[in-house]
């Protein structure tokens, strides 16, 4: 087994008025040639939005990108026609491929918009940019896995160009779950979005990640009321 351990203190950060950003990976003006991925996983970017502003209209190509609000709302809109809002609860994916222009915007003026952008290296290149958003229930993720992101159209979840699997957990103070690799030559990233977790008997605070590859699971105990994100992707590409 291998582990990584990122600490929510040890990652980039960009405060640009409007934009408060955290980067556990090398991201724009932060970089670390130590922290430039996790396997597939690029960019993990801890985003709050103030209010009426965001990102104009800008690129992308061969990258999935996904999006998960943590709080407030807020607008995309693409050159593939598509404009929606997502908010807590949603789960937005969009296969860039060959390439694909966007903006994101907080929809509301009085409040921000806390959100998490992750970026994910494709299987396959220069495919037609897709877009896919669901509504997830919030009570299928108490103290239990609910999947968020997939390869299979057919699974819970929004569907990427990647071989990957995404869950959020959220576990009561004292109760403990075990994820189960899909492909055991994966990796798994394990995020906490909030409260206190051990992951594998390393303890873990609001914000900190640990990567972990060569295991086929990984045992995740709630130290206080906690909320967690568990990416397991491919190792290489």
């Amino acid at each position: 087994m291998t582990t990584i351990l990122h600490k929510a203190d040890s990652r980039g950060h960009a405060n640009h008025g409007w934009l408060d950003s955290h980067h556990t990976f090398s991201f724009a003006n932060y970089y670390d040639p130590k922290r430039m991925n996790f396997g597939v996983l690029r960019v993990l970017n801890d985003d709050v939005i103030a209010g009426g502003r965001g990102f104009g209209k800008h690129p992308h190509e061969n990258m999935e990108i996904i999006s998960i609000p943590l709080f407030g709302d807020l607008e995309h809109e693409d050159s593939m026609g598509n404009k929606e809002v997502i908010k807590e609860g949603d789960i937005q994916a969009m296969s860039a491929g060959t390439g694909v222009f966007h903006s994101e915007y907080n929809k509301n003026e009085d409040k921000e918009v806390h959100l998490l952008q992750i970026w994910i290296l494709p299987k396959k290149r220069n495919i037609d940019p897709t877009y896919s958003q669901i509504s997830m229930k919030l009570e299928d993720r108490k103290n239990k896995l609910q999947q968020i992101v997939s390869p299979n159209q057919d699974d819970a979840g929004v569907t990427i160009n990647q071989n990957a699997w995404f869950n959020i957990t959220e576990l009561d103070k004292g109760n403990s779950i075990e994820y189960k690799l899909n492909d055991k030559t994966n990796g798994v990233y394990a995020f906490v979005i909030e409260g206190d977790a051990s992951v594998n008997d390393q303890k873990l605070n609001r914000r900190d990640g640990l990567g972990i590859h060569e295991i086929e699971t990984i045992d995740i105990k709630a130290d206080s009321d906690t909320k967690v994100l568990i990416m397991e992707v491919p190792m290489t590409f």
